[in-house]
């Protein structure tokens, strides 16, 4: 439906913005912290810096939540470092770690600013993968549930949105670029045996939660990617709704109906898939009600028909944000990804497209009927300090602006949606992009060649977004 005035959001709506310990506190090795694996695979991302410093929130968190407050903030969603709360095998607690999350936390509530923690944000400790076997071995469900009850116990009397794990399906969908196949020998069999072992983990985190934090509240984040068929060709809907099945769906299906669908089952069989499900683990997860998604959208996807005769061809993600370089990817007999016409596109081939977030959030509501908030979208773009000393990026206003329309015509549409924090606050480390590809509403002055001085500089996607806020969404500035 059309609507002919503006969307209205509702009063206890929360407006913030997102980030991960990884990508934006530095201190990697300071007051106790041991290393991620992902510290280790930054390294190796050159021409880009790695995380040892990146936006060094770590030693500018004051100042970082002064200006969400500036800014009009009523909530951030942030992470937490498991190797800065749990260094080593032992499991002894880093009180230097609890204590600067803390600070965190207590800054935040003293500036009315509602924190949303995710448990675990793509940091595995070195200890859990060298020690434990990593996502690879049931061991790490007793550590992963040790950790989060640490957690819970530490910060759980002032936070009461917790998130499990950031983006499990993107772990698993493209786990061989992420490196999660480390130590693999089959990553397309094995695949699931670590899938099952991340959802035992959720389980044990939403179990928890809801018996250690009052009144608390938690759910999953699964990265979200809408899927059309690329044409009205009967074949191409089959295909749209495999990949939709194959990226997200069989993930949302077991949070929510707490037991694997029909579809992967026979998904596993047709592949001789063995998830190694054991005795008691079913019955755990069928515990672990959760109470609300939070939901990751940057962008659509577009499928079509892949007949069995057709050859496999792996997805290669953009590195250089130059546009062209994207390889969609082909599974014979289930459906392949290819370009959108009706839809522009980043430097990095990633599809801007707004109206993906009205569908996701009308697709979600339609399945399951639980509330959600968004806990990621955005721009990556090579932002420039220009010459005035401010940093004019329209395109990130146009992006937001759209979105958070679609967002609130979905609300519109009759959709239950608690909040919108997108991604991110502060320029931070791309996942694969180092400091080149920026998302914030603060620029960071610094480079992927040279760390400067890390002067923060709001950009001009700043001062509208402060303005959107103030008028809980109705100033979108046309």
């Amino acid at each position: 439906m059309y609507y002919k005035e503006k969307p209205k959001f509702p009063d206890t709506f929360l407006w913030g913005a997102s980030s991960a310990a990884w990508q934006v506190e530095g201190g990697v090795a300071e007051d106790g912290r041991t290393p991620a694996i992902i510290d280790l695979n930054s390294k190796k991302k050159k021409p880009y810096t790695d995380n040892s410093i990146t936006a060094d929130h770590y030693h500018h968190y004051k100042e970082d939540v002064a200006l969400m407050a500036e800014c009009g903030f009523s909530s951030y969603r942030f992470s937490i470092s498991w190797s800065r709360i749990i260094p080593a095998s032992d499991g002894v607690v880093n009180e230097k770690g609890i204590q600067f999350y803390n600070d965190l936390i207590n800054e935040l509530i003293r500036h009315h600013i509602t924190p949303i923690i995710t448990l675990y944000h793509y940091d595995m400790p070195v200890w859990v993968d060298e020690e434990l076997g990593g996502w690879r071995d049931r061991r790490i469900i007793d550590a992963f549930d040790h950790y989060v009850r640490v957690c819970f116990e530490a910060f759980g009397d002032r936070v009461k949105y917790w998130l499990s794990i950031n983006e499990q399906n993107m772990q698993i969908v493209y786990g061989k670029w992420l490196g999660i196949d480390k130590g693999c020998t089959d990553w397309e069999k094995e695949k699931w045996q670590i899938n099952h072992i991340m959802n035992l983990c959720h389980a044990k985190a939403v179990i928890a939660c809801h018996e250690m934090v009052a009144d608390g509240k938690i759910g999953p984040v699964p990265g979200y990617v809408p899927i059309y068929p690329k044409s009205c060709k009967p074949a191409d809907q089959i295909a749209a709704m495999n990949a939709e099945e194959l990226t997200e769906k069989i993930w949302n299906d077991l949070y929510v109906h707490r037991e694997y669908s029909n579809f992967v089952k026979k998904y596993w069989q047709l592949h001789d898939v063995d998830p190694d499900i054991r005795p008691g683990d079913m019955e755990l997860i069928q515990q672990a009600k959760i109470d609300f998604f939070a939901l990751n959208c940057y962008r659509s996807n577009t499928a079509m028909d892949c007949p069995p005769d057709e050859s496999y061809l792996e997805l290669q993600l953009n590195k250089e944000g130059i546009k062209g370089q994207f390889v969609y990817p082909k599974f014979p007999g289930e459906y392949q990804l290819c370009a959108n016409p009706y839809v522009e596109v980043t430097d990095w081939d990633w599809e801007i497209d707004p109206i993906a977030m009205r569908y996701m959030l009308r697709y979600m509501w339609d399945h399951y009927r639980l509330p959600m908030m968004i806990t990621e979208n955005g721009i990556g773009a090579h932002d420039v300090l220009s010459e005035d000393g401010h940093v004019h990026d329209e395109y990130r206003i146009n992006f937001l602006r759209d979105q958070i329309e679609q967002i609130g015509m979905a609300i519109e549409d009759g959709c239950e949606v608690w909040g919108y924090n997108p991604w991110s606050f502060t320029d931070l480390l791309s996942t694969g992009n180092g400091m080149a590809k920026r998302y914030g509403l603060v620029y960071v002055n610094t480079t992927d060649q040279e760390v400067l001085d890390l002067r923060r500089i709001k950009k001009d996607s700043f001062y509208w977004y402060s303005k959107l806020i103030k008028s809980n969404g109705q100033d979108l500035g046309k």
